[in-house]
């Protein structure tokens, strides 16, 4: 039985590398930054060390999602050379991204699986990495999507944001909660839940509130393999907090990776996030009695 080709369609919170990309039919569409009124496109026109320079130069910054068109071209383009198209985005309570991204398709006339991530960064890498790897071992799209629900399901991700002023200025923070949390010295644990991001507790040291992740990792740490902590150009914590995560348990991998500059817009340099996937049969790399090789990123 022939494969049939897939492509695949996200967007630049995914933070697949390009060369896997590239290799794996994998389309990015990258998100915008506007840093006084200038637009840059994520990871394309400013890497994230240079949009932090930038950040703390200006108040004003922000992101927006990418234009309709440029959603409308890439599906003009892939309806001419595969035969199912898989799109993935960044959580559709966050950004608009995903909704365009459909409403591009039926614009260009093609079918698209869609699937909203209810994240982003990491779990979205995972999610697509995955799919590369069931395609090849022969699983259909549907089949494909399928697991990547249940990565959904089974997915955690915990931030501690770095700036409540920064979150107070893209909208996820009210002024009175910004002024009580400012007040009281209070840091925030946030997580994803269906989407949005919420708040966990608030709690009056930052040592206690990365006491608290740990904790919160603790319950789930026998049912994962891998674990990555994600920060905004804050490599110092990112490190200490991987040292505690194999003072815990030493066998789990853990990856650092720095997150893409959006997060910084709304959650401020120094942002530091936890993410893992608890493994059920569903959406691991075994797939009819085939166990795939991890594809790892350069």
């Amino acid at each position: 039985m022939t494969l049939k080709s897939i492509a695949w369609v996200t967007d630049s919170t995914s933070t697949i590398d390009s060369e896997f990309a590239s290799n794996n039919h994998v389309y990015i569409v990258p998100l915008r930054l506007i840093v006084n009124n200038e637009c840059y496109k994520e990871n394309i026109d400013i890497t994230a060390d240079q949009f932090y320079d930038k950040m703390r130069q200006n108040d004003k910054v922000g992101s927006s999602q990418p234009p309709i068109g440029e959603f409308v071209e890439l599906y003009e383009r892939l309806k001419e050379d595969y035969d199912e198209i898989i799109a993935i985005h960044c959580s559709s309570e966050l950004s608009g991204t995903f909704q365009t991204s459909m409403q591009a398709a039926d614009i260009a006339g093609v079918t698209v699986i869609g699937i909203d991530s209810k994240v982003g960064a990491y779990p979205i890498r995972e999610m697509i990495m995955r799919g590369v790897h069931w395609q090849q071992a022969g699983c259909s799209a549907l089949e494909i999507k399928s697991r990547i629900e249940n990565i959904i399901q089974e997915m955690s991700f915990y931030l501690i944001p770095a700036s409540l002023s920064q979150l107070h200025r893209s909208g996820r923070l009210s002024g009175s909660q910004l002024l009580l949390g400012q007040l009281m010295r209070i840091h925030l644990l946030l997580k994803f839940d269906k989407g949005k991001v919420v708040v966990v507790d608030k709690i009056r040291t930052f040592k206690k509130t990365k006491q608290k992740l740990l904790e919160t990792l603790g319950q789930d740490i026998r049912l994962i393999q891998d674990i990555c902590i994600m920060h905004a150009n804050n490599m110092e914590e990112a490190l200490s907090l991987e040292s505690a995560i194999k003072e815990m348990s030493p066998s789990v991998r853990t990856e650092i990776m720095t997150f893409v500059p959006v997060v910084g817009v709304h959650m401020g340099e120094g942002t530091l996030a936890l993410s893992w996937i608890n493994n059920t049969p569903i959406n691991s790399l075994t797939v009819q009695d085939k166990v795939l090789e991890p594809v790892l990123q350069d």
